[in-house]
């Protein structure tokens, strides 16, 4: 055989491999197109049908029930203050009070304690009617002048708060500008209760959104002024506390806003336990102002378990899909032993999709 004759029977080998694997292609392709490739394709039995039901029902309601239980188990207590803390002669005029620096807004509440809480005890203000989630307050603001500081100068969207007097302000934007500043100070049989407020942000916020060399700068100096205010002090030789963004947690945890008109910000943690009958003295500065949108500030301790706060929505649930479930299932039990005894079910290999496999 020579050269020739060899190349034509090796070219005619490889084109007949090739053809089988073309038309196997195009034919998987086809069936692809035609939705009939081999699939799993279950027949729903009544049997099948409300074993399922029952069975989401056995796992739904138990789980419901343990989950409700661990929420009732949490001690959480609620004082709102707003109202109470806003002198007579003021009542009926909020917003000049709020708005008067003149007029001292210490104002004293006594918390009883009804059960005994286990430490640690979260610390909550609660803030309603407040809409963190308006496009423009949640865009106001600059994540990379928080990250970077006065080195980034692309700070438009922080507007109305970019400049003050002139001069960039840091951090920018409205949600730094309405920080919020009522204080808190806590006593028990007359001596201070440690609140521990570190360790109370997230820690990728302190480590990767809020820069450990940027320091607050012309904030608040404005006209107007919003909320709290910041301490701009840089460490040195003489000053060793070390005030930098990624350090202030009370602004971090404030700046992660939220996605709903009523909401929790944490203040700090009690380390120590609470027992039942303990009154705690509850002096605060009622600063804030939320008299101009109608919304109210509360107070919340609360303990916390392996469910976290306290919520019941979540076990609600689960027995309420549960008893949907049992409901389901009972009904589709009657009309199959109804039909069951009129009529009589097919066989499942006459179905479309299998008669192909019994022809071959």
């Amino acid at each position: 055989m020579d050269v020739d004759e060899q190349n034509t029977s090796t070219s005619f080998s490889i084109e007949s491999q090739s053809t089988p694997r073309r038309s196997t292609r195009r034919e998987a392709i086809s069936q692809f197109q035609q939705q009939s490739l081999p699939a799993c394709k279950p027949v729903l039995t009544p049997a099948w049908v409300i074993g399922t039901f029952f069975m989401i029902s056995v796992i739904f309601i138990p789980t419901g029930f343990i989950t409700l239980r661990a929420s009732r188990s949490i001690v959480e207590i609620v004082d709102r203050y707003d109202a109470d803390c806003v002198p007579e002669e003021f009542k009926i005029n909020k917003v000049a009070y709020i708005k008067d620096n003149s007029i001292p807004k210490n104002c004293t509440r006594f918390i009883k304690i009804d059960k005994r809480m286990k430490a640690p005890i979260y610390i909550y203000y609660q803030l309603d009617n407040y809409y963190q989630n308006h496009r423009r307050y949640v865009k106001s603001r600059s994540d990379r002048q928080l990250l970077h500081g006065l080195g980034y100068n692309g700070t438009s969207s922080c507007q109305p708060e970019e400049l003050s007097n002139g001069l960039p302000v840091v951090p920018c934007g409205l949600i730094a500008w309405s920080l919020f500043n009522d204080t808190y100070t806590f006593l028990r049989g007359g001596s201070k209760v440690k609140v521990n407020r570190k360790n109370i942000a997230w820690k990728s916020d302190q480590e990767h959104k809020f820069g450990k060399h940027v320091y607050p700068y012309n904030f608040q100096n404005g006209t107007l002024i919003g909320g709290g205010t910041l301490d701009a002090n840089v460490p040195d030789d003489f000053v060793g506390s070390d005030r930098s963004l990624s350090k202030q947690e009370d602004l971090i945890v404030w700046m992660r806003t939220a996605a709903l008109p009523s909401f929790r910000k944490l203040y700090g943690k009690i380390e120590e336990d609470l027992e039942a009958g303990d009154v705690v003295v509850v002096k605060l500065m009622n600063n804030y102002n939320i008299y101009s949108f109608g919304g109210k500030k509360k107070l919340v301790f609360s303990t916390s378990n392996w469910l976290g706060g306290k919520n019941d929505f979540l076990g609600t649930w689960y027995i309420i899909l549960g008893s949907c479930c049992i409901f389901v299932a009972l009904v589709f039990l009657l009309l199959h032993m109804k039909i069951s005894t009129s009529r009589t079910y097919g066989e499942t290999p006459c179905l479309s999709w299998n008669k192909k496999s019994i022809s071959s």
